[in-house]
């Protein structure tokens, strides 16, 4: 198959390419960075430079493929002058009208849990539209991947268990956190893309259940610090802390909504309705090991 990939070689994106690729298929990975093209054609892909943020290069990448991946970009929530609802409605109208014009007939998009909700959702509302929009379009097979909460957002915590001994939020402690490792999504994402389908599903991906406090526990073996706590604090506290250290207001207010959700069961009701049969490989233990190396350089 002639698939597209959205992403550049981001935590998702490398590994898929690197799969699809082993498996014989004609791989393209977008990114905007004409310094990634080298390390992506050493993978054994095609590099299209450009922006998701551009329809029309979008349409012209993704004529003639047999599939697309799509995802967000990753947006820089300290900056100041990020209109974040802006920048994700761009993109999903932009991919609605690539894939329209293209003709492409198999998508997969990278959503998140919590996208079914219309509001109480945080940050996660932007892609409950997007889906909205992908939705309505009429001949093509679309795959919605919501995975859960990942891994790799726990580094956000390191400077606070550096200076104040503990991970400290409004979610976890001795609720469940539903967690995925980026390689289990990428697993999941080239099941679908290479699997044919009939009309519009959802398919959630998740790596392993975890509460907060079990969390803590594995990384804080891991760091050296065994005895590590996950404290609970209110919507409020853990607001301050985010704008405290420079995020912007309106998107970290969006998170703490989004935190408080995945605390209440609001954004992981239909999850539970919908758990995936088979949890992916990798588990917070394998994972704890990069997060070691990370804090260690930190």
């Amino acid at each position: 198959m002639k698939i597209i990939i959205t992403g550049s070689l981001g935590n998702i994106s490398k590994p898929l390419a690197q799969e699809l690729v082993q498996k014989g298929h004609q791989v393209t990975v977008i990114s905007s960075s004409t310094e990634k093209q080298a390390e992506i054609e050493i993978l054994g892909a095609s590099a299209a430079i450009g922006s998701v943020e551009d329809a029309a290069f979008l349409t012209k990448t993704f004529t003639g493929a047999d599939a697309v991946y799509c995802m967000v970009p990753r947006a820089n929530y300290f900056d100041p002058n990020l209109d974040l609802d802006a920048f994700t409605r761009t993109i999903g109208n932009n991919y609605a009208e690539a894939i329209q014009k293209s003709g492409v007939k198999r998508v997969v998009f990278l959503s998140s849990i919590g996208a079914h909700l219309e509001k109480n959702s945080g940050i996660i509302l932007r892609y409950h539209e997007i889906e909205a929009v992908l939705n309505k379009l009429t001949d093509v097979a679309i795959t919605f991947m919501r995975p859960t909460s990942f891994f790799y957002n726990l580094e956000a915590y390191i400077p606070q268990i550096k200076f104040q001994g503990v991970i400290a939020t409004n979610y976890g402690a001795e609720k469940t956190i539903p967690f995925v490792s980026p390689l289990d999504i990428a697993s999941a994402i080239a099941e679908e893309i290479t699997t044919p389908l009939d009309g519009k599903k959802v398919r959630y991906v998740a790596s392993e259940e975890l509460t907060g406090n079990e969390t803590a526990r594995i990384l804080g073996t891991a760091i050296g610090k065994p005895d590590l706590k996950w404290v609970l604090i209110s919507d409020e506290e853990a607001l301050n802390g985010l704008v405290n250290v420079g995020m912007q207001p309106k998107i970290a207010a969006g998170l703490i909504e989004m935190y408080a959700g995945l605390y209440n069961g609001l954004l992981g009701e239909d999850y539970y309705q919908n758990r995936p049969a088979v949890m992916g490989k990798t588990k917070l233990a394998d994972y704890a090991k990069e997060f070691a190396s990370v804090y260690n350089q930190k």
